[in-house]
């Protein structure tokens, strides 16, 4: 199958959407998706038992609690969550993030909560 080549605009794909909390698939690549997503407020403390995970801030200030620190990532900024490390993002106002992780990754990895979502929309 062949795979048709076009750009995605980013700000477009986050201008469809206002929901929260809700990974939305806009590129795949070697077995990952590339995600999109708005945050605001409390997420769930998590772990990802084989994934890593990478969230780049778009637009916005996103925290992230770890065990020992908190993390705060500005516009323009990403980090890498290591699998099997516990974290918890919150974002006091909106944030528009990317994640990149394998097509495997559940959004509240081995937490399971009204916050899961498990059948990602493409858009």
């Amino acid at each position: 199958m062949k795979m048709k080549i076009e750009k995605v605009n980013i700000q477009s794909k986050l201008n469809t959407f206002n929901e929260y909390w809700t990974p939305k698939i806009v590129g795949e690549l070697n077995n990952q998706f590339v995600k999109i997503a708005k945050f605001k407020g409390e997420f769930v403390m998590h772990k990802h038992d084989k994934e890593d995970e990478l969230f780049y801030v778009i637009d916005g200030k996103l925290f992230i609690e770890l065990k020992d620190k908190t993390l705060e990532i500005h516009t323009g900024e990403f980090v890498v969550i290591p699998k099997g490390i516990e974290h918890k993002p919150y974002a006091p106002e909106e944030v528009s993030v990317m994640l990149f992780e394998p097509s495997s990754t559940l959004n509240t990895g081995n937490t399971k909560n009204e916050l899961t979502i498990s059948d990602l929309e493409k858009i």
